[in-house]
């Protein structure tokens, strides 16, 4: 029963990540075929992120009080529905509204994936639980960018959005029949969903912020460098859809095996320095970025190579920093966890997207845009971190 319910579990948790790198190769021709420029284009990606982040602190709530099971067939109900609309979208809008709407969907199941663990295991065996469906996030990467590749090869972009509603309708048939409800009885619902009371305490702590901060800072950098690598690779390098997949899978292969690595490394540092010598690699990356961009080769493979190569660093570095800026982040809320972890996902996934979507309305390349986000966040932080007056912000602190 167990490792059925695992297997359901998977099966929802990489509605996510499908959706946001089936369609990467395609997005040049998506370009192309709705005449719009790309910074418009990876809009779709900075939207459904944007989505994904909003829908934290919308659906949270609603799984609290109406259960796991329904907000899961609700969710992946509109999952197919908003790729159905992405595959007869005829105008770019329709795009994407079809996008932000399949971000609330793949919020609203992953929202019950991790509320579904915290409700059916205990503490040791969550965490055995967590590693295998972060094994799966982090497989999708590698895998779907290829297949996408492929399907857009043979059947034109729009097939990628028909693979991701026909995925969910195969999810929606084994949640439906064998998904059961594990909201506890002892559940408590507030009278109001959405107060912001529950939430001042939250956002009114500097430790809390500070490491939402770099959670932030991370993810914006990863947005960016996945929201620019296809147009960048394949427009401006000349370099083909599938050898695109194949590179931006190496990366998706080494951020994965830094995620099996990141929990070794962190007990033996400990999560404060972790997280410092994560912000460093990320300044390290993008120093290493602007070098290959001033003197290393400027078209084909190679240039393709000198621009993926610092951004196997960044995927190294923010596979080290997640981990211990989320526990640092939500350490002194041991009394109000769930809504913690709701607003940490809302400032990470909105905040990055945000960020990314004011790069994007410059006229920077993508090598300078990803390094300009990191660097600067990631300089910040560790500058606060040497000034001993802040030191409130981010030493160590322990849930009360």
């Amino acid at each position: 029963m167990r490792v059925n319910f695992l297997f359901l579990l998977m099966v929802m948790v990489v509605l996510s990540p499908l959706a946001i790198d089936i369609y990467l190769p395609s997005m040049p021709v998506m370009a192309q075929e709705f005449a719009v420029s790309a910074a418009e284009i990876q809009s779709t990606l900075v939207l459904f992120l944007f989505s994904m982040g909003v829908g934290q602190i919308l659906i949270g709530p609603l799984a609290d009080k109406f259960g796991r099971r329904p907000v899961a067939l609700a969710g992946i109900g509109l999952y197919i529905l908003s790729s159905a609309l992405a595959v007869f979208a005829l105008e770019f809008s329709w795009l994407q509204l079809a996008r932000v709407l399949q971000g609330l969907a793949a919020c609203a199941t992953s929202i019950v994936v991790f509320s579904a663990v915290r409700d059916s295991f205990t503490a040791k065996d969550s965490a055995k639980i967590y590693s295998y469906l972060n094994g799966a996030i982090c497989v999708i990467p590698a895998l779907a960018p290829t297949l996408g590749g492929l399907l857009a090869l043979q059947f034109g972009w729009r097939s990628t959005f028909l693979f991701m509603m026909g995925y969910g309708l195969i999810a929606l048939l084994f949640v439906s029949r064998f998904f059961r409800e594990t909201k506890p009885s002892t559940t408590i619902v507030q009278k109001g969903l959405y107060r912001w009371s529950q939430y001042r305490p939250v956002v009114s702590n500097g430790h809390f912020m500070f490491y939402a901060t770099a959670c932030m800072t991370g993810m914006a950098a990863i947005v960016c460098y996945v929201s620019y690598s296809p147009m960048w690779l394949i427009d401006h390098l000349g370099v083909s859809e599938l050898a695109f997949s194949g590179l931006f899978g190496l990366n998706a292969f080494v951020n994965a095996l830094a995620c099996f690595v990141a929990p070794l490394i962190i007990r033996r540092l400990g999560n404060r320095r972790s997280v410092i010598v994560s912000l460093t690699a990320m300044v390290f990356s993008g120093v290493c970025q602007v070098l290959a961009q001033w003197f290393g080769p400027q078209s084909g493979m190679a240039a393709a190579f000198s621009f993926m190569l610092p951004m196997m660093l960044l995927c190294i570095g923010f596979a080290l920093l997640l981990g211990p800026a989320t526990t640092m982040a939500l350490a002194g809320f041991g009394e109000r966890a769930g809504t913690a972890t709701a607003m940490l996902g809302f400032i990470q996934m909105s905040g990055a997207s945000f960020l990314a979507g004011l790069v994007q309305l410059s006229d920077l390349t993508a090598p300078f845009a990803v390094t300009l986000v990191m660097v600067s966040l990631a300089t910040l932080l560790l500058v606060m971190m040497c000034f001993r007056g802040l030191n409130h912000w981010h030493q160590e602190q322990f849930a009360h």
